[in-house]
């Protein structure tokens, strides 16, 4: 078993990024890792929000988990939009620097590529994790300097999806 942390990037246009960082994150909790969980421009109440939140909550000092996105931002981000990613970011490099096992920093990726948090930021905080700590980071768009450094990259690739047919999300599945 690897002693050295891994960085995992989820991206790409399909469904699923932010699923697939839980299924880690339920993994990592099942083998006894303390796990911090920070979604970045997300600001709605979700099935996994409330499971994280009650968990968070009922678990002290197991999993950490905050949502310090303003929402999905349509043409240019405002100045709280920016203010809150730096907000999000800071405690992002705070979490990182504390004991968690395994950091999932959700919709990084969207951050930087709305250009409300620099790649160069995010990389930094790739490069001065502790070396024993797990990181994934999600979202559309990662730029390549964040995909060069991270030792796993998945690209969601959307094939089909019920939008497409006119069918509202379903809660459960994608809320």
């Amino acid at each position: 078993m690897s002693t050295k942390g891994l960085v995992l990037v989820n991206t790409g246009p399909g469904k699923g990024k932010t699923t697939a960082a839980l299924g880690v994150a339920v993994r990592a909790l099942g083998q006894g890792f303390k796990v911090a969980f920070l979604q970045f421009i997300k600001n709605q109440e979700t099935g996994e929000s409330r499971f994280l939140k009650e968990y968070a909550e009922n678990h002290p000092g197991r999993l950490y988990y905050n949502r310090l996105g303003l929402g999905l931002i349509l043409g240019q981000p405002s100045a709280g939009d920016r203010a809150q990613a730096e907000a999000a970011l800071k405690a992002a490099g705070e979490l990182l620097a504390g004991d968690y096992d395994l950091v999932v920093l959700d919709e990084i990726c969207v951050a930087v590529s709305l250009g409300l948090i620099e790649a160069q930021a995010v990389a930094g905080l790739i490069t001065s994790r502790p070396p024993r700590l797990n990181l994934i980071l999600t979202g559309r768009g990662c730029p390549p300097e964040i995909i060069d450094l991270a030792d796993t990259v998945t690209e969601m690739t959307l094939v089909k999806h019920a939008y497409q047919a006119g069918l509202p999300a379903s809660r459960g599945i994608e809320f």
